[in-house]
This record gives structure tokens, C-alpha cells and sequence, in this order.
């Protein structure tokens, strides 16, 4: 059977792609920080998935997937207070990782 989507992969190259776009910030104090929280949520994304996959029970998983999302929406708004100080390629995947959030 074939998955139309194969969320681990996806949640687990998202977390990856941050962190690269993370280390390619101006080191603000700002994007210092700002960049420490949206490591931490994108990575939770994943992290819960599993979890849920994994889930003993069906409340247990809406409960794991529900925490998912959160830190996806999470995710978005540390990715929205990051400075890009207007490099526009940075801005290009900012938006891009805004969009798979």
C-alpha cells in the first residue's frame, strides 16, 4: 500500500530544513533566540507524529496529533518573527518553510 503522504519523512526533512535555514541567519539576539524556538517546535512536529503513530489508544493518538499541530503553528510564528534583514533568497525560504509549516 502507498502512502500519499508520508508524514514522518515530511515532518523529519521539515525539522531538517530549519535548521539549516536557522544557521544561515544573521546572528541577532533576536534571531538567536527566535531560531532556538523554531528548532525546538519543528522538531516536535515529527516527534509527536510518531508518537501518535505509535499511540495505545485512539484518544492518546487525536491527543498526540492535536499536540502535533500545535507545534506546527508554533513552528510558523517563530519562522514569522525571524529577520531576514531583506536577503531575499533567506526571505524566499523563510516563506517556503512559513508555507509547509
Amino acid at each position: 500500500m502507498s502512502k500519499q503522504y508520508d508524514l514522518e519523512d515530511r515532518t523529519l526533512r521539515f525539522a531538517k530544513r530549519v535548521r539549516e535555514f536557522v544557521r544561515k541567519l544573521p546572528r541577532t539576539i533576536s534571531n538567536i533566540e527566535d531560531g532556538k524556538q523554531v528548532i525546538k517546535s519543528s522538531g516536535s512536529i515529527g516527534a509527536n507524529y510518531i508518537e501518535a503513530n505509535e499511540s495505545l489508544s485512539k484518544k492518546d493518538k487525536c491527543y498526540r496529533l492535536r499536540v502535533s499541530r500545535k507545534e506546527a503553528k508554533e513552528s510558523k510564528y517563530w519562522l514569522l518573527l525571524v529577520n531576514t534583514t531583506g536577503n531575499k533568497e533567506l526571505e524566499r525560504e523563510r516563506l517556503a518553510l512559513v508555507q509547509e509549516a
